[in-house]
């Protein structure tokens, strides 16, 4: 666990991370691994965009949610999904262009 976590605890007066509800557990472990990730790589932003998204997507599943939270929810998957699609574009750009002057030497 890193420092600066451990003292916010401390401060909080939570002894274990298990006193935590799951909403706040998942807050900690996604700071505990962006604390000690190390260099942030386009590909952690990937994964951490990924993650995102399946957690929203997740939340989408309950039903009781009031419509400020699901305007919210969609609002933050938009941007997790463009993100996404900004990360990945170069990519399927690359694809494109190799398929065309694929076609082309035909």
């Amino acid at each position: 666990m890193h420092n600066l976590l451990y003292r916010l605890l401390h401060k909080r007066g939570v002894k274990d991370v298990t006193e935590l509800d799951d909403f706040e557990k998942q807050d900690f472990e996604k700071w505990n691994k962006i604390l000690s990730g190390g260099e942030l790589t386009v590909e952690k932003i990937k994964k951490f965009c990924e993650s995102q998204v399946k957690i929203i997507e997740g939340q989408w599943r309950n039903l009781d949610n009031v419509k400020e939270k699901n305007e919210r929810l969609i609002t933050q998957h938009i941007i997790y999904k463009t993100l996404l699609e900004l990360i990945e574009a170069p990519n399927k750009e690359r694809e494109n262009l190799e398929t065309y002057l694929e076609s082309l030497l035909k």
